[in-house]
């Protein structure tokens, strides 16, 4: 009884193994490239939410204080170094010409592996601010 040569298979030969062997090791550089990627971009999402949130600090600081008051103050720059790496922000004025109307352009810039990034944000805002200094009332003493 003679069985026909190459039917009967006792596992795989060289080739077989070298290409799963390929494609096995494609797809875990796949995966790990992917992964890779999926973390520098997560990071760089963290820093523009927290440059964000510096421009919302500056917005709500100008608003709360008004505009002219925070001119005159001559606060246009800083670090906000409560977070890695430390971001600085500019804040410019434009007056517009009509209405006490300003043109408020605020930057945020900070550096990620030796590379500048930055986000900016512009709006208008008119020069009055929440917070105003009342005149003191004087109260008159009856008279008898």
């Amino acid at each position: 009884m003679n069985q026909a040569h190459g039917k009967n298979r006792d596992g795989f030969n060289l080739i077989e193994t070298m290409v799963a062997s390929v494609i096995l090791s494609g797809a875990v550089l796949t995966v790990g490239a992917i992964s890779t990627n999926a973390l520098t971009d997560t990071r760089l999402n963290r820093h523009y939410e927290v440059a964000a949130s510096v421009i919302e600090r500056q917005l709500t600081l100008i608003d709360y204080t008004g505009i002219d008051e925070f001119i005159e103050t001559d606060q246009t720059e800083g670090f906000f170094e409560e977070a890695e790496p430390g971001y600085r922000w500019e804040v410019t004025t434009e007056y517009q010409g009509t209405d006490n109307l300003y043109l408020v352009t605020i930057t945020v810039t900070w550096m990620e592996r030796n590379r500048p990034y930055d986000l900016t944000v512009q709006t208008m805002l008119n020069g009055t601010g929440v917070v105003t200094m009342g005149e003191t009332q004087e109260t008159a003493e009856p008279t008898e």
